[in-house]
């Protein structure tokens, strides 16, 4: 049964076990559609409950799926962001770039990835000229225009995307959105024609997390929220059977 399910929370871990018990409601497969909104606390590791995380992980590796870091990776690298750097985008950009071929060449990136369409987004025929959406926001934001049309950027290309096969993996994200709010916040919202819960969503929501980390630092804003919003949310590959151990874990750890 598809029905609407919105929460709001001040931990992206806690918002993620919160999906996970409500999909494991008698009749419930799928959530349709799902907006969850995190707003960040001050103390960036008050974000996450690394119990929950670690479990999660575990539960993942063991059934040869990526890690939550892994999938957050694909939205934003964190590991190769200096937020100390004085051109610490122009840094990240570069390294980036020069990793590109490596990381281009794993299977699972075939179709691409969300952090390279974000920086070099290139649909066919647009005579090679990517356009690094990132960079525009902070420099047409910095100039003085705060047009909110102007502060998104788009994953979904449909020179590209839109084919006739069955299952495609990529992208699920559609686009992202960097809205200024009230006293110098940031709100960054995602926006998924589907989500998987047990395998991408802890994931999207710190790679989303991150990604709005360095875009505030950009406009020179303070992240204040984080908001994904779900067409459909999947439960997943994981049966109901399977998930039980699981949230009688998570639910050990939020007691």
């Amino acid at each position: 049964m598809n029905r609407p399910f919105s929460i709001s929370e001040r931990n992206l871990s806690i918002a993620w076990a919160r999906v996970l018990a409500e999909l494991l409601k008698p009749g419930t497969d799928q959530l349709h559609p799902v907006v969850i909104s995190i707003t960040c606390p001050e103390k960036e590791s008050d974000i996450e409950d690394p119990h929950i995380r670690q479990r999660l992980d575990k539960e993942l590796q063991s059934r040869g799926q990526n890690s939550c870091n892994t999938v957050a990776n694909t939205i934003f690298p964190f590991s190769m962001w200096n937020s100390s750097a004085k051109d610490d985008a122009d840094l990240l950009y570069r390294r980036y770039e020069k990793a590109w071929p490596v990381i281009s060449k794993c299977p699972a990136n075939r179709n691409g990835v969300y952090f390279r369409r974000l920086t070099a987004y290139e649909p066919r025929n647009s005579k090679g000229v990517p356009v690094n959406q990132l960079k525009f926001i902070a420099k047409t934001y910095l100039s003085g225009n705060h047009r909110k049309s102007a502060l998104q950027a788009a994953v979904l290309d449909p020179t590209r995307d839109h084919t006739n096969n069955r299952q495609k993996g990529f992208p699920c994200l559609h686009q992202v959105a960097f809205t200024p709010i009230d006293d110098g916040g940031l709100s960054v919202a995602g926006f998924y024609a589907t989500q998987y819960h047990f395998e991408k969503a802890y994931g999207n929501y710190l790679g989303l997390y991150r990604l709005g980390r360095f875009m505030a630092k950009q406009l020179k804003l303070r992240l204040a929220q984080v908001v994904c919003i779900a067409a459909v949310l999947d439960r997943g590959s994981i049966s109901k059977t399977d998930l039980v151990p699981l949230v009688g874990k998570v639910q050990a750890f939020l007691r």
